[in-house]
């Protein structure tokens, strides 16, 4: 039945993911176990085609999620499927030694060759398939009597894990994070091998996944009696600026034979930046006793205050950190951090969100899991760089489009001041693609929806819980009850936010499938939210993914059309912020939406970086190259891949972004950091001014700023002042005239002078200007720089529509790890040392050698042009 909805829903609470102390500190010993692997594609050679099926594998794997389902599967008693596998065995009974050697995260699909033979629109990239990966490790014999689990973020897909020859257990959703309890199947003492097995088929994404062990992989080392993974929920139910009520519960099991006793304990403390206590405890509960049988679990509460609480805000992320101890015996037995948040979170149906009791409009883009030329496999600089770019534009908030995110992730929400949506899937029972979610869903989905719940409940950073993107089933009868009892579950591991989803579709929002969630979402339907809310009164709404605009960076073609269907040559599509596919807006759409109807939450920008995968408008072949509802432009896609001579499209990766996959800014960013940063004096205009053959040719000019009005300038005569009308938000001057020389213009707030910009027109290339994002970095193996690399003219400015083949050249203790320049149509492989620059750009992706004490200098030369180079430090 559906949920009740009151006019406001409030949330008060939280934050952080559980972490643990090092061995040296506590009992609870978790380490990162993701050094050392073994990699091998395919299954070994005469295996049977379903001797590893999923089907074959099921029994054995659904007892893993038993922590997170209402009915229990029992592993059945006979022989398990490849325990008689030779890839199983431990060694040396099974040698591994002319297997790849690697350290995770890994994709394999990243590293290529793109192949435009291959199916779908998910990038062009090798990632189906099976593959195998291996760790022989040592283990002390002191750990003789504890728990020892093998925890993994995410694992592209249908994971199955064996220890020395028996099958553990696994998890098949690639982007669940799982554990395995390897106890009952190690030698302490002794070497152990460990053999996981993926296997991602075919047409079971819309996006480029990836594959492989593509997060963090830990062990973990407890005593039989401990906190259960995930096992700290903290909320705070009460704030004031006086004081906050917290309150922690702590779910204990015991693994043991015997019945056992304990003592908890919960201690807060402040934390610094990276979530760890520090300081003198602020609060401690009193000892809670617990007595439970063996092989249960029970579960201790306790409340705490906090005086003069600081708060977790977008601007001051101040965080807790809660410290549980377990004791047996008077002796410690078990101590696990979970840092969390103080602040409060209201969704109300008429005024829209609320952080702290200060409105708070959503301004969130949505983010697919993959970072551009490093594929699926997380990288946390990786991620943070994302952030700060997406920060500089004003943006508060992501949407993790369409699956759970890396843990690293929300942590570094957490920390840099982001709200999240944090979205569990892409489809239910219907499926969107063969292979997608629906084959799982009737065996998984409790145990999906709690376990990302009750993995990320604690960050303050999620402040809605998204249960699904355009499902099918928001059109069919059974829609409204799934979606009710999805929202059901999600309240069973946490009630203090709301649950959400994205429905495409009108009619959803009006026959009862809205009721199913708390705050309804509305992909791409501006024109839809006054209706809406006079049928929906009490219930919240958001633009949970809007305008989908499509661009190439620095390209612009003309004549510029306002047809959305327009702007595209070459499998490229103009800047000109105009284009959009049949279902889609410009953003200049959605604000005027968000402005007319202030009751609307927000919106999530479909997307803040370009992704790998679904390159629309250049989706499949020639017949559905366009998303558009007209037999016309159909036809006139067809004709132009023909007058190409092209069967394949050759795009890799989306043109939605508002920043490419390199990281480099498209005009669209400075639309948005327009409206969302409107006390930033700036000015953008577009396009640039070297168009040698337009003398005299109509080129339109759009001036995007945070001013209400500006005066434009060509070669210092004035082409007049414009003033944006009311719901206007770029400014343009459609008839100017194309002379080389410099365009500037001067922009305007409340009659003052407010940000000036300039374009000229430059001279021809001379050199390579390079400049690093970080020219100190930890010489871990993890850490990277991000280095751009600039085709400029005499006076370093650079030059559009240069394309010079680069060569990167690296010297060292380093790895150059990537190469790209943002183009969707190119098809170098990432780890290329060689890569054409993209309308005057390329990137390069540097790390250091694990323990590197010299610099690594990074030489970068093209034919005709002086050459750049950068230096790299590692830090102290």
């Amino acid at each position: 039945m559906p949920l009740p909805h009151p006019l406001a829903f409030v949330f008060i609470l939280l934050a952080a993911v559980s972490t643990s102390v090092s061995a040296a500190e506590s009992p609870h010993e978790r380490t990162l176990f993701t050094a050392g692997w073994r990699f091998s594609k395919d299954d070994p050679v005469n295996t049977p085609a379903d001797a590893l099926s999923y089907a074959t594998l099921k029994p054995y794997l659904l007892p893993t999620a038993n922590a997170f389902v209402s009915s229990l599967a029992a592993r059945p008693s006979c022989e398990a499927p490849g325990e008689s596998l030779a890839y199983t065995q431990p060694a040396p009974a099974y040698d591994d030694s002319a297997w790849r050697k690697l350290d995770l995260p890994h994709d394999w699909g990243i590293e290529g060759p793109f192949d435009q033979a291959l199916p779908g629109e998910t990038g062009k990239l090798p990632w189906h398939g099976v593959a195998w990966y291996r760790k022989t490790f040592d283990l002390p014999a002191s750990d003789a009597g504890r728990r020892i689990t093998l925890e993994i973020d995410g694992a592209m897909s249908y994971s199955a894990v064996w220890c020395n020859g028996r099958l553990v257990g696994g998890w098949p959703y690639g982007y669940s994070s799982y554990q395995v309890d390897l106890t009952p199947y190690l030698k302490p003492g002794a070497a152990n091998t460990l053999a996981i097995r993926l296997d991602n088929p075919k047409e079971s994404s819309r996006w480029y996944p990836g594959g492989g062990i593509y997060r963090n992989v830990w062990l973990t080392k407890t005593s039989l009696v401990h906190i259960a993974q995930w096992g700290t929920h903290v909320t705070t139910p009460e704030i004031s600026a006086a004081s906050a009520t917290v309150s922690v519960t702590t779910d204990v099991t015991n693994s043991s034979t015997s019945p056992a006793q304990v003592s908890v304990v919960t201690q807060l403390f402040r934390a610094d930046s990276s979530g760890r206590p520090v300081g003198k405890s602020i609060a401690a509960s009193a000892p809670a006793d617990l007595t439970f049988t063996s092989f249960s679990t029970a579960r201790a509460a306790a409340t705490l205050s906090v005086k003069k609480p600081a708060l977790w805000d977008l601007t001051t992320p101040n965080r807790y950190v809660a410290v549980t101890l377990i004791n047996q015996d008077g002796k410690l037995i078990d101590r696990v951090e979970t840092p969390f948040g103080i602040r409060t979170i209201v969704f109300t149906a008429d005024k829209g969100f609320f952080l702290n009791g200060r409105h708070v409009p959503l301004q969130g883009v949505c983010q697919h899991h993959d970072l551009g030329a490093l594929g699926a496999a997380f990288n946390t600089r990786a991620a943070e760089r994302q952030i700060e770019i997406l920060k500089e534009m004003g943006v508060n908030a992501i949407r993790t489009s369409h699956n759970p995110p890396a843990p690293e992730f929300l942590e570094l929400c957490d920390r840099m001041g982001i709200l999240v949506m944090d979205e569990f899937v892409d489809c239910w029972k219907r499926p969107k693609k063969p292979n997608g979610y629906n084959q799982l869903f009737s065996d998984w989905s409790e145990a999906d929806v709690r376990s990302f719940v009750r993995r990320d409940r604690n960050h303050p950073s999620v402040i809605l819980w998204s249960i699904g993107n355009e499902i099918p089933e928001q059109g069919y009868p059974e829609g409204p009850a799934m979606a009710a009892e999805l929202s059901r579950l999600v309240k069973l591991e946490d009630t203090t936010r709301p649950t959400t989803l994205g429905s495409n579709e009108v009619w959803a929002g009006y026959h009862g499938f809205q009721n199913g969630v708390d705050v309804f979402g509305y992909n791409y339907k501006p024109w839809e939210y006054k209706k809406f809310h006079e049928a929906n009164p009490s219930r919240p709404l958001i633009g949970s993914e809007t305008a989908s605009t499509i661009s190439s960076r620095g390209e612009y073609f003309f004549p510029a059309t306002d047809r959305k269907d327009g702007g595209k040559s070459d499998f490229q599509v103009s800047s000109y912020d105009l284009y959009t596919p049949g279902w889609a807006t410009t953003p200049d759409t959605e604000f005027k939406a968000q402005d007319e109807y202030p009751f609307a939450t927000g919106e999530f920008v479909w997307t803040g970086f370009d992704y790998l995968g679904e390159p629309t408008p250049y989706n499949n072949d020639a017949t559905n190259i366009l998303n558009y509802h007209t037999p016309e432009a159909r036809a006139a896609a067809e004709a132009e891949l023909k007058a190409l001579g092209k069967i394949r499209v050759p795009s890799r990766s989306s043109y939605f972004g508002i920043i490419d996959l390199a990281g480099f800014k498209k005009d669209r960013f400075y639309l948005y950091q327009a409206r969302w940063r409107p006390d930033l004096p700036m000015a953008h205009i577009l396009p640039h001014w070297n168009w040698p053959g337009r003398e005299g040719q109509v080129t339109p000019v759009h001036v995007y700023t945070s001013g209400d009005s500006a005066e434009l300038f060509l070669n210092g005569q004035s082409l007049g002042r414009q003033t944006k009308a009311p719901l206007e938000y770029r400014l343009r001057w459609n008839d100017v005239k194309y002379a080389p020389g410099e365009l500037k213009v001067v922009a305007y707030k409340s009659g003052k002078k407010w940000a000036t910009e300039t374009v000229r027109t430059t001279g021809p290339a001379t050199k390579l200007l390079a400049s690093a994002d970080r020219a100190k970095i930890t010489p871990d193996s993890r850490d990277l720089s991000f280095i751009t690399v600039t085709i400029a003219d005499a006076e370093g400015r650079l030059v559009p529509r240069t394309h010079n083949a680069l060569t990167f050249t690296i010297t060292g203790p380093g790895e150059l790890i990537a190469t790209d320049n943002g183009d969707a149509t190119d098809h170098t492989t990432f780890s290329s040392p060689n890569r054409k620059a993209y309308n005057g750009l390329a990137l390069a992706i540097v790390r250091l050698q694990p323990g590197a004490k010299k610099p690594v200098t990074i030489r970068i030369t093209a034919d005709g042009l002086t050459s750049a180079e950068v230096v790299i430090r590692p830090a102290k």
